[in-house]
């Protein structure tokens, strides 16, 4: 069921509001790819969430002028590749702010690939492999929706994304707590 709502046209000092607010928002770096006859191609995205466990689902927000809308769009399928701290300098590359090409860095042998295709970042926090099941535009972005046929984990702090800047997650480990199992059961001193 889609439900239409009114849209408004906001304001010069309305939006500029917003991105500042949104600056405020803390976000793990995202390199979304994929690969198929549509092209190879990925782009650093902060817009990207779990939908549901119920089937695994994910959604990306691409801007709709982004080679990679069209590429997803076109392959149906896509990863998410979460990165971590050491990894400042391939979001880098994927926001289009580094001399190397996307296209370079994505033959080079830091990537694999699970079950779609779509270029998997060796070394990264973790990867969701997704094939594409809706798709939505909505302003200057595209959603994209993805059911996940594979997911990896990998280790390290994630690289976030705050202000305007680059940061990872400062954990403490006497404010933790294992179970017997090994599980823990808090972080930064908050219970489960």
């Amino acid at each position: 069921m889609t439900i239409t709502v009114e849209q408004a046209t906001p304001q010069a000092e309305d939006r500029e509001a917003f991105i500042v607010a949104m600056r405020r928002a803390a976000s793990t770096v995202t390199v979304v790819t994929t690969s198929g006859d549509a092209g190879r191609c990925g782009v650093t995205v902060s817009a990207m969430s779990s939908v549901s466990a119920d089937p695994p689902s994910m959604l990306v927000c691409v801007h709709a002028n982004s080679p990679a809308a069209s590429a997803i769009a076109g392959n149906r399928i896509f990863c998410l590749n979460l990165l971590v701290e050491s990894q400042r300098e391939i979001s880098e590359v994927f926001a289009g702010r580094c001399a190397q090409s996307r296209e370079n860095h994505l033959a080079s042998d830091l990537w694999t690939r699970l079950i779609t295709g779509a270029p998997v970042l060796a070394g990264g926090g973790a990867a969701f492999d997704c094939r594409l099941v809706e798709r939505h535009r909505f302003g200057s972005h595209i959603v994209f929706v993805g059911l996940v046929v594979a997911a990896s984990c990998g280790s390290g702090r994630p690289l976030v994304y705050h202000d305007r800047g680059y940061g990872a997650v400062a954990t403490d480990p006497g404010t933790r707590e294992i179970d017997e199992t090994g599980a823990m059961l808090g972080l930064l001193g908050w219970g489960l």
